[in-house]
């Protein structure tokens, strides 16, 4: 496979990269579920990368709250699908990145049949009956899924995989960690959900390459009100069927 060699030269001058890696990038295919603002930033960054494919799974529409945080989208897109923007979006900045959409959203009787054309998924979505869902499909399949979550100042990653926990390890009854059962019920700061869809970005590439430490079994958790981080070990619960 070519490559661009000259827009991809930052990367390729990385010894963890390298033309080999980039043609890895450039052959690697990537779901993003939820187009928000965690999905926003992350998608941005792996079409940036170079990465072949990214699918986009999302049913919502613009609404003007969104426009806080949301940088995929602009004021004339009020009322517009998400998916189709995102697509736009992305093929805009790199035209051979191939977007595949997915507007129904992820549900109970797509998620196996969808999940399992994708070496990795990324978990942006908002409601925790649909991260249930990816974590449980994904341990199934066999496919790592990094998670992000937001509140307020604070944000949490991590990488749910089969040599690992899964949330339901972290979390057995289905709810969220924070207490919050969905992000539309609180606030958040603007900036917040760009800080963490970097950070899973940045998890998706370290997995496609086979690179660094992913944050398989850790949690790392960051409070922008006072900067300050920490990482957790997340065991994989006794009562869990994630191993069974």
């Amino acid at each position: 496979m070519e490559i661009d060699k000259e827009r991809y030269k930052r990367n390729i001058l990385l010894p963890e990269v390298g033309e080999e890696g980039q043609k890895k990038l450039a052959e690697s295919r990537v779901l993003v579920v939820g187009a928000g603002g965690l999905g926003s930033p992350v998608s941005l960054y792996l079409a940036a990368a170079g990465v072949g494919t990214i699918g986009i799974a999302d049913f919502d529409r613009v609404d003007v709250s969104n426009l806080q945080r949301q940088i995929l989208y602009r004021e004339q897109d009020i009322g517009k699908a998400k998916a189709e923007l995102a697509a736009e979006q992305l093929q805009s900045r790199n035209h051979s990145v191939q977007v595949e959409l997915y507007p129904e959203g992820i549900t109970a009787e797509n998620a196996e049949e969808i999940l399992a054309k994708f070496d990795v998924i990324v978990d942006a979505s908002d409601n925790f009956p649909t991260r249930y869902l990816l974590s449980d499909t994904c341990m199934k399949l066999g496919k790592p899924d990094v998670y992000g979550a937001i509140c307020e100042f604070a944000g949490q990653v991590t990488v749910f995989a089969s040599d690992g926990p899964c949330l339901r390890c972290l979390c057995p009854e289905a709810e969220d960690p924070s207490g919050n059962p969905n992000s539309a019920a609180y606030g958040v700061l603007g900036v917040i959900p760009g800080m963490i869809g970097c950070m899973q970005a940045a998890e998706v590439l370290k997995l496609l390459l086979g690179k660094g430490e992913p944050l398989i079994g850790k949690m790392l958790f960051i409070d922008a009100k006072t900067w300050s981080t920490d990482l957790i070990e997340v065991p994989v619960h006794p009562q869990c069927s994630c191993h069974a």
